[in-house]
């Protein structure tokens, strides 16, 4: 049996249907279904059975009889708004809940993958998987780096006796990320914005970058995916492994993609925030160096085909 956490979110709904198209059946999906539109991300999908979040940790405390076929975890599960100010809330979340999932799987020896962040990098400059790189600058940021040093940590001890593995994510977009709202990819609000105004707002200069000009890896959700269920298939590796394109593109370069296709709109630059100036990541861009040092030599989508391959659903 497979669990996938989060598995009517973003990530994890096309988790699932990969599973699916690999002839996995045996799915149990875990998640929140309080907003009905990350049910609509389930229908597609073949599952043996769904378990609310809540109840998911319970029985996994209470070592219910569930538990027991439980084969195989992809932990997608998270509380991804990065503008989140309680603490408690996001701990809770992100950093407790993949404790008590990692316990879990390290007592029954269970492969477990997990989704980590690039937000975990803060205003690092240098984007390789090592600690002195990492400084976080948002509770978000902060509760991936805690789990990601708790895995560190029973490594050291060698405590973990089956695959455990970390991936950072850099900046995810694709089909099925509506019910993200403020937290979906500026593709998505790009697009809506053309539909709304004919303009896409864009921050005006911050960070050392001009007008339009910070920038962030990319990835498309695909590609994300094809790195987990490798990860599957290659269950000697362990490790945290960033996962983006290894390239960054600016924003104006996002924005004028998406205007070339819809031929229409025009750049509107605002004003940046101040409350937000101080902890925003104005460069990211993966450095693949380890990802490809363990054999995985999959290309990536590349932004523009990938910016194209989701403008396809949202315009069909």
């Amino acid at each position: 049996m497979i669990v996938v956490t989060g598995g009517a979110g973003f990530i994890g709904s096309h988790l699932v249907s990969k599973l699916n198209a690999m002839g996995h059946q045996d799915i149990i999906v875990v998640d929140n279904l309080k907003d009905s539109q990350k049910n609509n991300n389930l229908i597609k999908d073949k599952i043996s059975a769904y378990i609310d979040k809540s109840d998911f940790i319970r029985a996994i405390e209470e070592r219910e009889k569930i538990c027991e076929d439980i084969d195989f975890m992809f932990h997608q599960g998270a509380c991804t708004v990065t503008t989140e100010r309680n603490v408690e809330y996001m701990m809770s979340n992100n950093y407790m809940y993949s404790k008590t999932l990692l316990d879990f799987c390290t007592e029954r020896e269970i492969p477990f993958i997990y989704a980590s962040s690039a937000a975990i990098y803060g205003l690092s400059s240098n984007f390789t998987e090592e600690e002195k790189n990492e400084e976080p600058i948002n509770i978000y940021g902060q509760s991936k780096w805690m789990f990601d040093q708790y895995v560190r940590d029973l490594k050291i001890r060698k405590i973990l006796k089956s695959q455990v593995v970390g991936l950072r994510y850099f900046n995810v977009y694709g089909p099925y990320e509506t019910h993200k709202k403020s937290m979906a990819s500026v593709i998505y609000h790009f697009n809506n914005q053309i539909n709304d105004m004919g303009n896409l707002n864009l921050f005006s200069a911050s960070g050392g970058y001009k007008n339009g000009e910070q920038r962030r890896d990319f990835i498309y959700v695909d590609d994300v995916v094809k790195t987990n269920v490798w990860m599957m298939n290659n269950r000697n590796i362990s490790g945290i492994y960033n996962v983006g394109t290894g390239k960054s593109n600016s924003f104006n370069d996002i924005a004028n993609t998406i205007i070339k296709r819809r031929k229409k709109g025009k750049i509107n630059y605002i004003p940046f925030p101040k409350e937000i100036e101080k902890n925003y990541q104005s460069f990211t861009e993966a450095n693949l160096t380890k990802l490809r040092s363990i054999g995985y030599n999959t290309e990536f989508i590349s932004v523009d085909k990938g910016v194209n391959l989701y403008l396809d659903e949202l315009l069909n």
